[in-house]
């Protein structure tokens, strides 16, 4: 099955034009999924999805054959209601990333640590690093064109409120890895077919025994 293919099936399932839209442009555009799939494809920790919004990468997940259990998590109730009756083998909830991450398992936060101010990503990273595993996609504050533009597009989507974000800070590379010095880390771009200055991070627990609690 093609990309296309998945990425029509799974927009296909979501209750509105613009949605349906918005999530096969994703799918098709957005290499974050693949690259999310392909690193934990053998993973059966069950995965914790923060920030998860419409629930399009637990979607992607089963459709791919991710068999592991799937809890999303987001702060926006109408996502949240969204991905519950898209995605029927995962759970959703409603609750604050600064509250919600707990020790094990997986967590990936895609696109969501710029949405708080530095304390709250601070706390948010301390405890993910409880994790066996964790997967952070975001752009990079490094004065780049791709920053600059990245910067730009997130102001216009707090603009029209398709994201309920109160400010915008975006961490260097380095604030980002330093909290998992005990992981193994892989940090690659991830720009795909997009201008932004995306990158990922994938921390896996060097000695699955340890946390930082």
């Amino acid at each position: 099955m093609t990309t296309d293919d998945v990425a029509s099936r799974i927009a296909a399932r979501y209750p509105s034009g613009f949605l349906r839209a918005y999530v096969r442009s994703k799918l098709r555009i957005d290499p974050v999924y693949a690259a999310v799939f392909e690193r934990l494809s053998d993973n059966t920790e069950p995965l914790l999805d923060v920030g998860c919004g419409a629930g399009v990468l637990a979607a992607y997940l089963r459709a791919r054959g991710f068999a592991a259990p799937i809890r999303g998590i987001d702060h926006d109730e109408r996502k949240i209601a969204v991905a519950a009756a898209v995605v029927h083998d995962a759970t959703f909830a409603v609750a604050d990333a600064r509250s919600a991450i707990a020790a094990g398992g997986t967590v990936v936060l895609l696109d969501l640590l710029h949405y708080f101010r530095s304390s709250d990503q601070a706390a948010i990273l301390a405890a993910a690093a409880n994790a066996k595993t964790v997967i952070i996609r975001d752009a990079v504050r490094d004065g780049s064109w791709r920053y600059r533009l990245t910067y730009a597009q997130e102001t216009f989507s707090r603009a029209v409120r398709w994201l309920r974000a109160e400010r915008l800070h975006f961490l260097t590379r380095e604030e980002i890895v330093r909290p998992f010095a005990a992981f193994q880390a892989e940090v690659v771009p991830l720009y795909g077919r997009t201008p932004f200055n995306n990158y990922l991070f994938v921390f896996r627990r060097s000695n699955p025994g340890i946390t930082n609690e």
